[in-house]
């Protein structure tokens, strides 16, 4: 309990030199990662079961060589990828999203920088590095964020064109 606790003050002491925008980026960090993992689970999941359903549907038709079995092939093929698909652009969206909040954040911090300057005409260092502070903590958490969702989106980008070719394959032309 007593790590816990040190731990979340850590934290708040991060949060507070940092700034409010660490809370922006965290929240759409955990979100990122959050369609991360589910996509994940469905690849694990009941992605097989959709790609059983999909090819049973292609390999109860009697004919399959004609231009209309084509087409029937290209719609399986589309609804099952649709759902292979699901949120990939939505990720990729979220990782680039991570280290503008960081430049906001740095923006701000800037401001709070100048701000300083204003009033105190330059000669507070002191409360010229808090701004410093508040500057820089948002930027390196923001590409942190991004790094990661770049890892993680990575993978599941491999993952989904690896299903979406495997089931074209699975649906077969030539009976």
């Amino acid at each position: 309990m007593l790590a816990m606790m040190e731990a979340l003050a850590a934290i708040k002491a991060f949060v507070a030199s940092g700034g409010p925008i660490l809370y922006w980026i965290a929240a759409l960090a955990f979100a990122m990662w959050t369609l991360i993992f589910e996509r994940l689970w469905f690849y694990k999941g009941s992605l097989g079961k959709i790609k059983a359903q999909t090819v049973e549907l292609w390999e109860a038709r009697g004919e399959r060589k004609s231009w209309n079995s084509r087409q029937i092939r290209k719609a399986l093929i589309s609804r099952a990828a649709s759902k292979i698909n699901q949120n990939l652009d939505l990720l990729g969206t979220m990782v680039t999203l991570c280290p503008l909040l960081g430049l906001l954040g740095t923006v701000t911090g800037m401001i709070e920088v100048f701000n300083v300057l204003a009033v105190t005409g330059g000669g507070d260092a002191k409360s010229m590095a808090s701004g410093v502070s508040r500057a820089t903590i948002p930027t390196m958490a923001g590409m942190v964020a991004a790094l990661s969702g770049v890892f993680g989106t990575t993978l599941i980008n491999r993952i989904a064109e690896r299903e979406n070719h495997m089931l074209e394959d699975q649906l077969t032309m030539d009976h």
